[in-house]
């Protein structure tokens, strides 16, 4: 495993992630904010929430980075449509598992069956992320193959 690349293009490929999430949260395309939805599991802080969520998708974002690594190390190939791949995967899996699982581990989040109560006000994403927007599993997916097209393309397997 060559791990000066693994820190450098894990790192630009979070980078570039959470910029694109970010920014379609930013033009309307979605609202969902995957760092405020984070960081509430740990405080009910809306400002502590979004800095504590920011870290926490980000070190995801490297760790999750390892992951597509391996991949390209047990293959001994590391292209840009074989990471992209890997993150329309990863995207799909985001989408139709662990997004609609969150209100069931979220103490803040709401449930579809239940509904809201004083403590659980936030809006429960859904299936493929589409409470929060018709057009989010489209910035889920191209985030995610972007992140993994950066990953392939510039990783150097050792």
């Amino acid at each position: 495993m060559n791990w000066t690349s693994w820190l450098l293009w894990g790192f630009v490929s979070t980078v570039v992630l959470t910029s694109i999430l970010a920014g379609s949260q930013g033009i309307g395309m979605t609202r969902m904010n995957i760092p405020y939805l984070l960081g509430t599991i740990f405080t009910p802080s809306r400002d502590k929430a979004k800095f504590i969520g920011f870290f926490l998708h980000f070190a995801n974002g490297w760790i999750f980075s390892l992951i597509y690594v391996a991949t390209f190390q047990v293959l001994q190939k590391s292209t840009w449509w074989l990471g992209a791949g890997i993150g329309l995967v990863h995207a799909t899996f985001v989408l139709t598992v662990a997004l609609p699982v969150l209100p069931a581990l979220h103490p803040r989040m709401a449930n579809e069956q239940y509904g809201p109560t004083v403590v659980r006000q936030l809006e429960p994403p859904g299936f493929l992320g589409l409470h929060y927007g018709i057009r989010t599993p489209i910035s889920v997916l191209a985030a995610h193959a972007i992140f993994g097209a950066i990953l392939g393309a510039f990783y150097t397997i050792k």
